[in-house]
């Protein structure tokens, strides 16, 4: 059994865009680098909630009808504070 949470895209981009400012606080990239590698995780992170919202659906049909709902999915893999 899975006991970790999955990040949702937001976490994950709001974890890598604070990750480049200090790179670029610390001088260890230009704004430029910077704002060339905040674009490519914002396409991560647009990619990452196609897919987040594919595996919902994907599951809402699995469970519709079941005692497992849509919520309690979500939950279980992303809701850090239910357990």
């Amino acid at each position: 059994m899975k006991t970790e949470k999955q990040q949702t895209a937001v976490e994950w981009y709001a974890e890598e865009a604070m990750r480049l400012e200090i790179k670029k606080i610390k001088g260890n990239i230009s704004v430029y680098q910077m704002l060339n590698e905040l674009s490519n995780v914002l396409n991560q992170a647009k990619e990452m909630e196609r897919q987040q919202i594919k595996f919902f659906f994907d599951k809402g049909h699995l469970y519709s009808g079941c005692q497992f709902g849509l919520e309690e999915c979500y939950n279980k893999n992303f809701n850090k504070d239910e357990q």
